[in-house]
């Protein structure tokens, strides 16, 4: 398996281990949301919010995680701007993606979030979860967005 960081699809695509699930992580300043596909990458689920500390204690998490699902690759929302210009959050994220690829040894794809949390959020909304429970489970919510639209993406 080859770390690198991709921003071309087809290039992470060739890269991935065939029947293997991907990761999906949307990486926020205190949380990180975390989901997983299936093996056929048909469909993401969401999994967990990992509380973030120091890299090396997000990094412990992610491996904990991956000992129990052994994915190929990771899918990493990048939060551009709705403008299109990267700031200083798109910044932090290719450094955590810069670190993370090496020490995980996985491809890391970077897939453009735009609205991936304000997606989660009317969905959480429409299902009548309250304002409390919303905010526990959002993260991991916007990470199965940001994954299964790279899912979509793959199958296209």
């Amino acid at each position: 398996m080859n770390s690198f960081i991709a921003e071309n699809i087809e290039i992470f695509m060739n890269s991935l281990d065939p029947n293997c699930p991907l990761l999906g992580l949307d990486l926020g300043t205190k949380t990180i949301g975390v989901a997983i596909s299936d093996p056929t990458r048909t469909i993401a689920t969401s999994l967990c919010t990992i509380k973030r500390k120091k890299f090396v204690d997000d990094l412990d998490e992610i491996l904990r995680i991956n000992s129990s699902y052994s994915f190929s690759g990771i899918v990493l929302g990048l939060p551009i701007n709705m403008n299109g210009t990267e700031g200083p959050r798109c910044q932090s994220t290719r450094a955590f993606a810069l670190k993370l690829s090496p020490k995980m040894n996985l491809p890391v794809y970077l897939w453009d979030e735009r609205l991936s949390t304000v997606a989660a959020e009317r969905v959480l909304i429409a299902s009548d979860i309250s304002r409390k429970a919303r905010s526990k489970v959002i993260d991991k919510v916007a990470a199965c967005y940001i994954l299964q639209g790279c899912l979509d993406r793959l199958k296209n």
